[in-house]
């Protein structure tokens, strides 16, 4: 048998160029290759950037939408609570004209069914008003209380004890946080 017929048709040998050489094709494939690669990876490190950006812009984005309807949220609420308060300014007067007639003399000389009526509707009023949140502030004998009173006169020749709202001149009104409009009232003089 010859060398010959040892070798394999399908496999040709390499030329020998050396122990731990390449051949010249071989060399250039594999250049390719890593050439190739290198590419494929700076692709990909410039889509995961490309990728972290939009990300980053996306998360702002939604953060700034989120912010944007807490924000749209509170001016509508704030802008609720500002007509619910002008509608209140705007009752306060017919509400003040009923305490007027209630203490003028002419009241007593109307007949009873008829004062009797115009009290309901201002009870009425004001009911509405304290489902709204509304509170009607001064009562005669509350301690003075500078947040919630306007001090119009102190007198000394009235009963009760000093410090106290002896007459209500105006009623106040005042929601949970804040007051409205202050009683104007008068008080017992201090000693």
């Amino acid at each position: 048998m010859s060398h010959s017929d040892d070798v394999d048709p399908e496999v040709q040998p390499e030329a020998d160029y050396g122990a731990g050489f390449e051949s010249g094709d071989a060399m250039d494939e594999a250049d390719a290759w890593r050439t190739k690669l290198k590419k494929l990876r700076d692709e990909l490190e410039k889509t995961k950037k490309e990728r972290q950006e939009y990300l980053d812009g996306w998360q702002r984005c939604k953060a700034d939408s989120v912010n944007l309807k807490k924000d749209a949220e509170a001016r509508a609420t704030r802008v609720a609570e500002l007509l619910r308060e002008e509608l209140i300014h705007d009752i306060i007067p017919a509400l003040d004209s009923f305490d007027i007639a209630a203490e003028s003399e002419a009241w007593a000389s109307v007949s009873d069914g008829w004062r009797s009526g115009m009290e309901h509707v201002r009870n009425q009023l004001i009911e509405a008003l304290k489902r709204h949140g509304i509170e009607r502030i001064g009562r005669v004998g509350d301690t003075l209380d500078h947040s919630l009173h306007e001090v119009v006169e102190e007198r000394d020749d009235v009963a009760g004890e000093p410090n106290t709202v002896v007459r209500i001149l105006r009623y106040g009104y005042k929601t949970k946080d804040r007051v409205l409009r202050p009683a104007q009232v008068f008080v017992k003089k201090s000693l």
